[in-house]
């Protein structure tokens, strides 16, 4: 009896030593894609930590862009794993990789839907009610002067790499902004994007562009997104807008974006019980554009900002694990 009693305690023993071990290996190695906006840089944050202390994941996150990153996991399937892809901007080609088992499409990341367009502050709209849509506003160039050329009006254009960028080039053109008198703008990085419309707003002027929600920069300056004056046309948004080789753009209206995770074939197959967790976990853009604001307040990075969401919103990332999961999490906060 006391033999039996000491071999269980050894197998015992044995199995509690090789469970998180069995965990790790389960889940192996994983890369994330940090993009390089705030919402996805936070969210590869909130990923990394919960994946690693909650299932024993070795993360290593990567810098990332849209097009880059979508087009690396499509043909090399690097990185494992897009936290937060917003799916309209490669949606055709998605659709194939996804048939074709290249790629899985996990939880819709932000539950109400990601919100583009063209946006002018809230001071110019009251000041000008008659405008309500891109043409009301590209018929005044006077009030969105470029900051080179102030005789000229300015479109304020999306960072290199993302998908935006090529959007608002072709509606740029398919409004025949260019001439109507106005330049389109290339900020030249999200930072330069954001710093464009808080100088408009120090100095009381107009600003025209593409900007997106949820977002800590529309929560601090109130904008007011303009009506496209057409309806969307999503065939030839897939076909046309959203492509860089579009010869002939037509007036359009960006569509609610799809916000998902996307991960590879491969890590979908490896990851075990963290995939589960992987296509449950989602927020709404409220408590996104609160907790950007965070971070925008307290000049923190991705990884002080998911702290605080994970110290701060436990009753909502506790949905997305089960228990046990979330006493490791949060004993490692």
């Amino acid at each position: 009896m006391k033999a039996n009693l000491a071999k269980f305690l050894v197998t015992a023993s044995l199995t509690a030593l090789a469970a998180p071990a069995f965990a790790a290996e389960d889940c192996g190695s994983v890369s994330i894609a940090e993009m390089n906006w705030a919402s996805a840089g936070v969210a590869a944050w909130v990923d990394k930590i919960i994946l690693e202390e909650g299932y024993g994941c070795d993360v290593t996150l990567v810098t990332g862009d849209t097009m880059p990153t979508f087009t690396s996991m499509n043909e090399k399937a690097e990185p494992d794993m897009a936290p937060e892809l917003w799916v309209n901007a490669v949606k055709v080609a998605l659709d194939a990789a996804v048939a074709e088992d290249r790629l899985v499409t996990a939880a819709p990341l932000l539950s109400d839907g990601g919100v583009e367009g063209w946006w002018i502050p809230k001071y110019i709209a009251d000041a000008n009610p008659d405008i309500k849509t891109v043409a009301d506003a590209l018929k005044h160039p006077e009030l969105f002067p470029a900051p080179e050329d102030p005789s000229r009006g300015a479109v304020h254009n999306c960072p290199s790499g993302w998908n935006c960028q090529i959007s608002t080039a072709n509606l740029f053109k398919a409004y025949d902004a260019e001439s109507k008198g106005f330049d389109l703008i290339d900020t030249g990085s999200a930072a330069g994007l954001d710093g464009s419309i808080a100088n408009a707003y120090e100095r009381k002027q107009g600003w025209l562009g593409y900007y997106w929600a949820p977002t800590a920069i529309l929560g601090k300056y109130e904008m007011v997104s303009l009506d496209w004056g057409v309806p969307l046309d999503k065939a030839n948004w897939d076909s046309c807008t959203s492509q860089a080789d579009c010869e002939n753009p037509v007036p359009n209206a960006y569509p609610i974006s799809d916000v998902f995770t996307v991960v590879t074939k491969e890590f979908s197959e490896k990851a075990g019980v963290a995939m589960g967790y992987v296509t449950t976990r989602k927020w709404d853009n409220q408590t996104v554009g609160k907790v950007l604001a965070w971070m925008d307040d307290n000049q923190g990075n991705n990884e002080d900002t998911a702290y605080y969401f994970l110290e701060n919103y436990k009753d909502l990332w506790k949905s997305w694990v089960s228990e046990d999961v979330a006493a490791k999490v949060e004993a490692a906060l």
